[in-house]
């Protein structure tokens, strides 16, 4: 039954599902395959989908101790549904199998977003020019953690008030808008103090953030001075790491009237069902940091 999975792998690639999704969703319909004892997939019996969905709540993890979440259990029933959609598409099943099932939704880790008055109390509290900066490439620019980590000094352009994130999710690669401010910020931190920082390593000399032993700063140590500023500020909202700054700039710009498709290249999503979940529309007015 190998085929059919690669089959189903060169449809996701099609379609345009990012490279990630390509990997996990032929892996868990593999898995049910093998499972199951798959031998024909036109023979395929809703008593089997069901066997396996309670095999999945009973698995026990690969490489720690432990049961599968109920969230990676949703990526199974996710991965199921949407190849059964594709054979029946294709032609290739008279009868969808999962097609009426019910399961039990898994419970979503909800990150609530940062107010408008508590990021604007994180920059007035942010006493450093690194601090300053830590904020701007996250909430200003809306950086996913890897792709902080990833930034280049030559992917700031100063002048054109632009920011390349030259690999985001899915090798995807796109421009971000920056205001007057946070091009001055970013420069301003350039120059005096990132132009004076000795870099240890080769491979590190083109970091446009570096730490305090002279190399690339990495997602925890920006999510550790994301905590310093927060423990300043006084906001005692538990749990806020970087991804709440991305989430929050999301909601803003909505609140702010862009468009959900605006907000959809400006965070690098692909489609607009990922962009829904990070934020809400509400009326209100923002005037960006």
């Amino acid at each position: 039954m190998t085929s059919i999975t690669q089959q189903f792998k060169a449809f996701l690639y099609q379609v345009g599902y990012g490279e990630s999704t390509q990997n996990m969703l032929p892996a868990c319909v593999s898995e049910f395959i093998e499972h199951q004892q798959i031998k024909d997939i036109t023979c395929i019996e809703q008593e089997k989908v069901k066997k396996f969905y309670q095999y999945l709540h009973e698995r026990p993890l690969k490489k720690r101790s432990g049961a599968l979440s109920e969230m990676m259990i949703s990526h199974y029933v996710y991965a199921l549904k949407t190849f059964f959609r594709w054979l029946e598409i294709t032609g290739q099943i008279d009868y969808n199998p999962i097609s009426g099932m019910k399961f039990k939704r898994a419970k979503q880790n909800i990150r609530e977003p940062l107010t408008i008055e508590e990021i604007k109390l994180l920059f007035e509290t942010a006493s450093t020019l690194k601090e300053r900066t830590i904020l701007h490439i996250f909430y200003s620019c809306g950086l996913r953690r890897s792709e902080g980590d990833a930034l280049n000094i030559s992917d700031i352009h100063f002048k054109e008030h632009l920011l390349y994130v030259r690999e985001g999710k899915g090798t995807k690669r796109r421009v971000v808008p920056i205001t007057e401010r946070v091009s001055r910020e970013f420069e301003d931190y350039y120059l005096n103090e990132r132009c004076g920082s000795t870099v240890k390593k080769v491979k590190d000399q083109e970091a446009f953030m570096l730490n305090r032993t002279g190399n690339r700063m990495n997602g925890d140590q920006c999510n550790n001075l994301l905590k310093l500023i927060i423990k300043k500020s006084g906001i005692s909202k538990p749990g806020i790491t970087l991804h709440h700054l991305r989430h929050s700039i999301a909601t803003h710009l909505l609140q702010s009237g862009m468009s959900m498709e605006y907000v959809r290249d400006f965070l690098g999503h692909t489609f607009l069902e990922t962009t829904q979940i990070y934020a809400k529309p509400h009326a209100g007015q923002l005037k960006l940091l």
